[in-house]
């Protein structure tokens, strides 16, 4: 009879998640995720499968956790929905240059691997499909409200969000200031100001 558990399996994804984040994918040795969640390494295999398949699920947290984060900031609140654009923007500029680590696996692994493994790829087009439909959904709010030019594309520019915020976050990974950031996000904006 196997043995109970004792450990939670998502709080191990977790963990592994912001390890997979620091390292990447091909920096990150089966010992260091074995440091990285206090798991030995035979536990790690009968759990999830080997480090690819504990990587998948840390990269599906990942995606997830940008996707919820995203829907959150842009139908919360009674500002507009340009208002909330901006300030979402504005908030992931604080966020890519903050102190500390920056929770990146999202994108880095899309760097790393998603133009050689397929799952990795496939991913990463789902993650962006959801955010191009909250980026979309609320730009289609903004047209309604007469505040974006109702002429407008909005899937395009659901498209260019996505594309203009992960470019903030490795622009922020790489060390450009807040005001950079800022200034990236507010530039973004004028395009949908009627």
């Amino acid at each position: 009879m196997p043995r109970p558990r004792k450990f939670d399996e998502d709080a191990v994804v977790e963990l592994a998640a912001s390890a997979f984040a620091a390292a990447g994918y091909g920096g990150t040795t089966m010992e260091e995720l074995s440091r990285a969640t206090g798991l030995g390494k035979q536990s790690i295999y009968n759990t999830f499968g080997g480090k690819r398949d504990l990587f998948l699920r840390a990269l599906d947290r990942s995606t997830s956790t940008h996707v919820d984060r995203l829907t959150v900031e842009l139908s919360s609140g009674t500002s507009s929905p340009l208002e909330r654009i901006g300030a979402h923007l504005d908030a992931l500029a604080i966020t890519f240059t903050s102190e500390g680590p920056l929770d990146s696996l999202f994108t880095k692994a899309t760097v790393e691997l998603g133009d050689r493994d397929p799952d990795v790829a496939e991913a990463a087009r789902r993650a962006y499909r959801r955010l191009e439909d909250e980026y979309a959904g609320c730009i289609e709010q903004a047209q309604t409200a007469g505040e974006v030019d109702a002429a407008l594309d909005a899937r395009a520019l659901a498209t260019y969000f996505v594309a203009v915020t992960r470019g903030m976050e490795v622009l922020g990974t790489a060390g450009a200031d807040r005001s950079v950031l800022l200034g990236v996000g507010r530039a973004a904006l004028t395009l949908l100001v009627k």
